[in-house]
């Protein structure tokens, strides 16, 4: 039976260069993309809700649902330290690297994309079948779902796509058995920042 995932990139981030991405909160303006995402009619009104622990994703989810939503360790975006902030380039050259060397961790500390691949998809495959009757929305992170879609869909990593990502934004896989297809490409929410 078809099932769709929708995947939901967490809403824009407050990058804190002492502590790792995995504990960044929400940026304080980060509330009128939230609320424009949940008006936009992209999300589903019934599904089960699922998030990355991490608190930018956390609060996301609440922001965007008013049901249960459950935390799922398996969700967190890639593993990388703390540290300053290398700039956009430089940054979207380590995103790249990881994503064509996947085997490989693009600088010291982070996570392999191999890892993050396997933990990440595990997790999502996992819930699918914890709900096949349902849709599901899983609220994550950019690096994250840009594996998870490639993983899905058979496809190499979209880096145009993963480029384009916005904070939130919205993506919706349909998932037949082990087929998926891209029924709504990102696209919503404001203009995204490579910091988080």
């Amino acid at each position: 039976m078809a099932q769709t995932i929708h995947l939901v990139r967490h809403g824009r981030s407050a990058p804190d260069e002492t502590r790792p991405a995995e504990e960044w909160p929400l940026h304080p303006d980060a509330g009128a993309a939230l609320t424009a995402l949940r008006d936009s009619g992209r999300l589903p009104v019934r599904a089960r809700w699922f998030s990355s622990p991490e608190p930018k994703a956390r609060a996301t989810a609440r922001t965007l649902t008013g049901t249960a939503v459950g935390f799922v360790d398996g969700l967190r975006e890639m593993t990388r330290p703390a540290g300053p902030w290398l700039g956009e380039s430089a940054w979207s050259a380590l995103v790249r690297r990881c994503m064509t060397e996947p085997d490989v961790p693009a600088a010291p500390g982070w996570e392999a994309a191999v890892d993050t691949t396997d933990r990440v998809v595990g997790a999502v495959r996992r819930i699918a079948e914890s709900c096949p009757d349902d849709d599901v929305v899983l609220v994550g992170h950019g690096t994250a779902w840009t594996l998870v879609v490639a993983a899905l869909t058979g496809c190499p990593p979209d880096l145009q796509a993963w480029d384009r990502l916005r904070m939130p934004d919205h993506c919706a896989l349909r998932v037949d058995g082990e087929v998926a297809e891209i029924v709504s490409p990102w696209g919503a929410g404001e203009p995204a920042s490579r910091s988080s």
